[in-house]
């Protein structure tokens, strides 16, 4: 999780770089963040849920609300600059 859509997108290309000598089918990414649609990231979640999903607060917290995102099998959750959320009062 990460404080804004730019850092998001920059941390999912990392991802697809380290992904790309991994088991595409065995991992994807997916970058989750408000200012689109819930309803696209509804049907993303529900058609091929990614194996890892980066997003900002307010949307994972909209779609774990809405029980859109499960996150019982969650194994491993990063906060990306921390601190910035923190000083958010609406990251929080």
């Amino acid at each position: 999780m990460c404080h804004t859509r730019e850092l998001a997108f920059q941390i999912k290309k990392e991802y697809d770089r380290f992904t790309k000598y991994l088991d595409a089918k065995k991992v994807s990414v997916s970058v989750i963040f408000g200012g689109q649609p819930i309803s696209e990231h509804i049907k993303l979640l529900q058609k091929n849920p990614p194996t890892i999903i980066v997003g900002t607060p307010g949307r994972i917290l909209a779609l774990a609300k809405g029980k859109h995102l499960d996150l019982s099998q969650v194994k491993n959750f990063v906060l990306d600059e921390c601190d910035k959320m923190l000083e958010a009062l609406d990251m929080r």
